[in-house]
């Protein structure tokens, strides 16, 4: 993955995850496979840390859902 197309992917991960539940109709389990394919390609600290924040996020939202 390249350096743009990954910064897009931050982006909008940082935008979709900042704006969904546990109940919206596509699953919590998308938004970990896209997190995680992510956070295989990140190459610069600012970028690990951007993930880590979504990781995060995401954690707290699959918490909420198991209770």
């Amino acid at each position: 993955m390249d350096h743009h197309q990954l910064e897009k992917d931050i982006e909008h991960l940082e935008h979709v995850i900042s704006h969904i539940s546990a109940e919206d109709r596509i699953p919590l389990s998308y938004w970990r496979g896209r997190i995680d394919s992510v956070s295989g390609a990140v190459r610069m600290p600012a970028q690990a840390s951007r993930v880590k924040r979504l990781n995060a996020a995401l954690s707290e939202l699959e918490q909420r859902q198991k209770v």
